[in-house]
């Protein structure tokens, strides 16, 4: 009974990596599509989208079993209810991903704000490597370096303001940059929750490396 349960955590745990890295690249994908104007991508990354919902679902569906199955304990059933939980924030990432891709489809401005653009693109590789790298943590059972995705997180929070400080000076200057200042703004937002998200990922594994509940992002500040 002990080796069927290694075997099943094991691939529940192969499972729940394989839907972070999906998450991560779709995140990376939908930024880029954005920044680049590039709709038919946006559209693909849309159309595609369920298959992360049908992920979370999967994996939802097989922590029950294994709880009801074998009725772990201790380490073991902090590891099945860390990915319990965390799937059902690396869909969360995944709606905010989709919610890119929707705004760059709608996009209305013709005029654009290259530095701004720039920044967005940044932000977007910092957040998709927080993914993967929260995602390497679980897998080491590295409590330590979960913690660290917070102070990354700040850095996130930092360029989100400043892009909220150049956007606003933007309309101010040229209203013809209202529409795409205004875009702006809301995609800093989506990725700063994704950043918000994947601390609560690393909150999850610090339990699950150590039993204890922290509180690694006191207060979502969306900003907008």
């Amino acid at each position: 009974m002990r080796r069927l349960f290694d075997d099943e955590l094991a691939d529940l745990d192969s499972s729940f990596t394989e839907m972070g890295e999906l998450v991560a690249k779709t995140i990376k994908a939908a930024v880029q599509s954005f920044i680049k104007h590039d709709r038919d991508g946006a559209r693909g990354i849309i159309d595609n989208d369920y298959k992360i919902n049908e992920r979370e679902a999967a994996l939802e569906k097989k922590t029950f079993e294994m709880i009801a199955l074998y009725q772990p304990v201790t380490t073991d059933l902090r590891e099945i209810v860390t990915i319990l939980k965390a799937v059902s924030v690396l869909e969360r990432m995944g709606d905010q991903a989709r919610n890119i891709a929707t705004s760059t489809i709608r996009v209305k401005g013709t005029k654009h704000i290259l530095s701004i653009e720039k920044q967005l693109g940044e932000m977007g590789e910092l957040v998709a490597t927080m993914v993967s790298e929260v995602m390497s943590y679980y897998v080491k059972n590295d409590a330590l370096g979960s913690e660290a995705i917070a102070a990354k997180n700040h850095q996130l929070s930092n360029a989100a303001a400043l892009i909220r400080t150049e956007a606003v000076k933007g309309m101010k200057e040229d209203p013809e940059l209202v529409d795409s200042a205004a875009d702006y703004l809301v995609i800093a937002g989506y990725i700063k929750r994704i950043g918000d998200y994947t601390t609560d990922i690393a909150e999850w594994i610090v339990y699950k490396r150590t039993g204890k509940i922290i509180e690694l992002n006191p207060g979502y500040n969306y900003f907008i």
